[in-house]
């Protein structure tokens, strides 16, 4: 599976010929368009470095190199790695949790939206530095706390609420029989995380078909959709 690029995006700077004379010193404007753009390359840089050597043997002298500034200049926007990996977290993968757990008003079925919410994680996330990002928290969140409880208050306990909403919505509806589910939320959403497990490590070996996975696990929890 080809891996999905997540640039972050970068502020657009004015050009050199349309920049106002100045006496050789840039405009307020665009000396904080500059810093925008050198704090997206540190954070770009930070994300590859991470996801290329780990959080704990991750050095800020290599990510200085990578996104080509000084060392000096990371300091003047992250005080240590972790508030540079929260950043990154912030960027790359909250605003696809806000996009997912915004979900629609259940004018259909719950089972649909669910299967709406799950597909959406599988191609945001599978096969993405996203999913790479995960998997970097999965080993070696137990070393760093911190980090961990970073992530669980802003990625997993938005999908964790949004899940059991939609449980408690199905069980309501009568299209949930179990619900003790509610209790579990993470049962839900179980197969998208051992997808994202499964593609770095043994994909090679056994090739999975998460959306095929998912709507398995979903008929066991709603039942076999009926054939017309």
């Amino acid at each position: 599976m080809t891996k999905k690029s997540t640039k972050l995006a970068k502020p657009p700077a004015e050009s050199a010929e349309h920049a106002p004379a100045t006496g050789g010193k840039l405009p307020a404007s665009n000396r904080a368009v500059r810093a925008l753009e050198r704090r997206a390359a540190i954070v770009e840089a930070a994300m590859e470095e991470f996801i290329a050597r780990g959080f704990a043997a991750t050095r800020l002298d290599d990510i200085a190199k990578r996104a080509g500034v000084a060392k000096g200049t990371i300091y003047l926007h992250f005080k240590d790695k972790e508030s540079m990996f929260e950043e990154l977290v912030r960027i790359v993968i909250v605003p696809v949790v806000e996009r997912l757990t915004t979900l629609p008003p259940p004018t259909g079925s719950v089972r649909d939206l669910i299967e709406a919410f799950a597909g959406n994680f599988l191609r945001e996330v599978i096969g993405t530095r996203r999913g790479d990002l995960v998997r970097l928290i999965v080993a070696e969140g137990p070393r760093f706390p911190a980090v961990a409880d970073f992530y669980y208050r802003e990625v997993v306990s938005r999908g964790i609420a949004a899940m059991r909403a939609l449980i408690e919505l199905g069980i309501a509806r009568g299209e949930i029989q179990h619900k003790n589910l509610a209790r579990y939320p993470q049962i839900l959403v179980a197969p998208a995380m051992i997808a994202v497990i499964w593609q770095s490590l043994f994909a090679r070996h056994a090739p999975l078909d998460a959306q095929d996975m998912l709507r398995v696990h979903l008929d066991l929890i709603f039942g076999e959709r009926r054939t017309t």
